[in-house]
Formats: C-alpha cells, sequence, structure tokens
C-alpha cells in the first residue's frame, strides 16, 4: 500500500551537496529531510573530490559550528607546488607548512577523498536532526502554485513547500520539471588513477603538473596528495585507445613513469572521463518550488576544483532564497526569493564554466598559436619568472570574479 507524507522542504540527493542543504536548513530552523535513491552505506565507486577550498571551509563552517574545522584537521595541506615543462622545472612554490589544527584559524584548502568529507558531514546532519529516507528513488517531482510533490519509485508521495535538486548529473528532479542542461562535451579523454599512500615511507607532500611528460610521450600528467593518497590526472592524446591506458595490467605498465613503482601494487581506481561543460536551462522551475545544486545544475572539467566548491554554495543559496520565500507575505515575494537565488547561481556556474574552458583550452589546445606560446613561455622563465606561474596557472583557469556569495549567509 502506497504512502502519503508531508515536510516542509526536502532534499533529493545525500551527497555532500545535498548534505550542505540539509546543514544550512537546519541552521535556519527549517526542518530537513534528505530523500536517497541509495541505501544508507551504499558503496560510492568513482574517483570523485578531493579538494576544498578556504571559502568552503568557511561556509560550512557558517552553516555547521566545527565541521569547516574537523574537515580540515581530517585532511592535508601541500606546501609545495611545482610545474615541469618538458622535463624541466618551470615554477615552484613554497607556501611553507599550513597549520592544519589551527583552533581559529582555517587552513587555505583541504584535500581528503570525498568519501571522507560526506562521513564528517553525514555525523554533522545526524546531530543537528537532520531526517534521512534512505532507498527511495525519485519518479517524478510534479509543481504547482501550493508546492510540489515528489513520486518515488515505490508509488509513494510526499507533499512539500520547496525541493532542492541535488541528485547529479542524471537528476530525475530536473528532468521532472522540464530543465535541460546547456554546453558542449570535451574531445579529449582524461584518465583518473586513485592509488594509496605508503604511510611508512611516504612521497613529499607536493603537487607536481608536467607539461608534456616525457617519458609518456608527450601526455600531461599532474600528481595531486590528498589525505591517505595521491590522485594522477593523465590527460591522453587524440589518437590514443584508452583503453591501452585503463585497464589495471596497462595502468601497471604506466603508471612507474610518474610515480615510483609501488604505486602500481596501491591502485584503488581508475577511470575515464570527457567532461562535459554544462550549465542548467534554469536552476529553477515555472513554478518557483524547485532550486537545483552541485551536479544537478552544472557540471565542469575538473580543473580549478569547481564542482563541489560550487555545489556548496549553491546548497546554501538555495536555502537562503527558501527562507524568504517561506516569510514572504505573497506568493508574488515567496516566487521571487526563488527566482533571485537561482539566477545568482546560475551566473556563478556560467562564469566556473568559462573559468573551466579557458584551462581546458589552455591544456588541450592543439594549435599552432597554444604551443608556441606554451613553448615561449617555458624557454623565457628564467629570464621572465611570471611566465612560469602562467604556466602553472593555467590549468586552473582564472581565479578572480564571481562566485562568492553575494547573499552573505
Amino acid at each position: 500500500m502506497s504512502r502519503r507524507e508531508k515536510r516542509k522542504v526536502i532534499v533529493v540527493g545525500a551527497g555532500p551537496v545535498g548534505l550542505t542543504a540539509a546543514l544550512a536548513l537546519s541552521s535556519k530552523g527549517i526542518q530537513a529531510t534528505v530523500m536517497e535513491a541509495d541505501p544508507k552505506d551504499r558503496p560510492r565507486p568513482g574517483s570523485r573530490a578531493i579538494y576544498l577550498h578556504k571559502a568552503t571551509l568557511t561556509h560550512l563552517e557558517e552553516i555547521s559550528p566545527g565541521l569547516g574545522f574537523t574537515l580540515s584537521r581530517n585532511g592535508v595541506s601541500w606546501p609545495i607546488k611545482r610545474t615541469l615543462f618538458r622535463g624541466t622545472e618551470v615554477y615552484v612554490r613554497n607556501y611553507g607548512v599550513t597549520d592544519m589544527n589551527h583552533p581559529t584559524k582555517l587552513p587555505p584548502f583541504t584535500s581528503l577523498h570525498q568519501d571522507e568529507i560526506e562521513r564528517h558531514m553525514y555525523e554533522a546532519c545526524l546531530k543537528a536532526g537532520v531526517e534521512f529516507i534512505w532507498g527511495t528513488p525519485v519518479k517524478d517531482v510534479q509543481t504547482s502554485d501550493e508546492g510540489a510533490v515528489i513520486t518515488t519509485e515505490a508509488g509513494d508521495t510526499w507533499e512539500t513547500s520547496y525541493v532542492i535538486g541535488a541528485d547529479g548529473a542524471r537528476s530525475v528532479v530536473r528532468e521532472s520539471v522540464d530543465l535541460k542542461l546547456e554546453g558542449p562535451r570535451t574531445r579529449d579523454t582524461f584518465l583518473v588513477v586513485d592509488v594509496k599512500e605508503d604511510e611508512e615511507n611516504p612521497l613529499p607532500l607536493e603537487r607536481v603538473f608536467y607539461y608534456q611528460h616525457q617519458a609518456m610521450g608527450g601526455r600531461n600528467v599532474m600528481l595531486v596528495p590528498f589525505k591517505g593518497g595521491w590522485r594522477v590526472d593523465l590527460q591522453l592524446l587524440e589518437d590514443d585507445n584508452p583503453e591501452d591506458f585503463t585497464e589495471i595490467e596497462g595502468v601497471k605498465k604506466w603508471l612507474p613513469n610518474v610515480m615510483d613503482a609501488k604505486y602500481a601494487e596501491r591502485i584503488t581506481w581508475v577511470s575515464t572521463y570527457r567532461f562535459h561543460q554544462v550549465v542548467a536551462s534554469s536552476f529553477t522551475d515555472e513554478k518557483r518550488k524547485v532550486l537545483l545544486a552541485g551536479e544537478a545544475a552544472h557540471l565542469f572539467a575538473p580543473f580549478g576544483a569547481r564542482g563541489l566548491n560550487s555545489g556548496v554554495p549553491d546548497a546554501i543559496i538555495a536555502v537562503n532564497g527558501i527562507a524568504k520565500a517561506l516569510n514572504a507575505d505573497s506568493l508574488e515575494g515567496a516566487n521571487e526569493a526563488i527566482r533571485a537565488a537561482a539566477n545568482e547561481r546560475k551566473i556563478a556556474a556560467e562564469w566556473n564554466r568559462n573559468g573551466s574552458t579557458t584551462a581546458l583550452n589552455h591544456l588541450q589546445g592543439s594549435s599552432a598559436y597554444m604551443n608556441m606560446k606554451r613553448e615561449l613561455a617555458a624557454s623565457l622563465t628564467p629570464i621572465v619568472p611570471r611566465l612560469g606561474r602562467w604556466l602553472d596557472e593555467g590549468p586552473y583557469g582564472p581565479k578572480s570574479g564571481p562566485p562568492e556569495l553575494t547573499t552573505k549567509y
């Protein structure tokens, strides 16, 4: 027999963006209900986020005091980053060792696997009294001036005033209200490998980027540490067969070219991507009862860590809009609060897409002009050091610009 339930606000998706929305709702005194398709303690396959900017830690600390510091203490912050061009170092910067246990000051960033990020966020949600509805895939969402009705795959219906769609790239919430992801897909294939660190004899804590790694046939390679492991990013060439590089035996052959051979026996995940560069046509539906956040609203190439780090403010701004709408004197006022929140995050998403597109062009650009720029910059770095910095920062895209919260929490 089907159920019929009613809740004030329902968040669909229990990933880090959905958990952020739940914590933000709780901090506003709004009962948060999170509906997740998968069962509790479900395995979370894939090579996912490993990096949280200071701004993200600050936002999480504001909505859940102690969480930002918990995440920073359980991650690492590398003091050195270096960039090489065809084997020659063109840039190095030593930030000095960061105190990850400072009682009042958050670090510039923290790096830990998304599994750990979610675990700490989930624990914060339990302390905040968030309700979780596990193993409940959503089938459809319908909206009206009165609110939204969620229908589950089991045939149950859930009435709610507002829905936050944080259910990822294949968002049922987004599709139900007829919103579309718009934008191109990258041509090149990128390979991501996660390996477990050797705690007794670890590598130096450095982020290293190799332009045209000579031992890898001129392919770009990046090594990024996170707590307990390393991420290896490899950009394949246009004519490469991805299977030659992604089969475990294939990875074991090439991985010793870029790091100690022992890591070939410490592989935990291998995956390939052709990145989407897409943003939802709107972050809210026509009735202003649904707000999208995170990968339900946008997909970017990961350069600059723009995915999760933009999903967190997506969720917070969505909650700000809902809080205003719930206190509005009229339907028009409530709808305007939702529209403004959706518009703010769409602008930020478009800025992030442009930034990651710039980074992609810097990395994968094969035109004679781009090749000349990179080679000229590398050759002149001893004379003009800022050109080395340009090479180093290229994979991340521009850092200045929107996405600060214009509506303070």
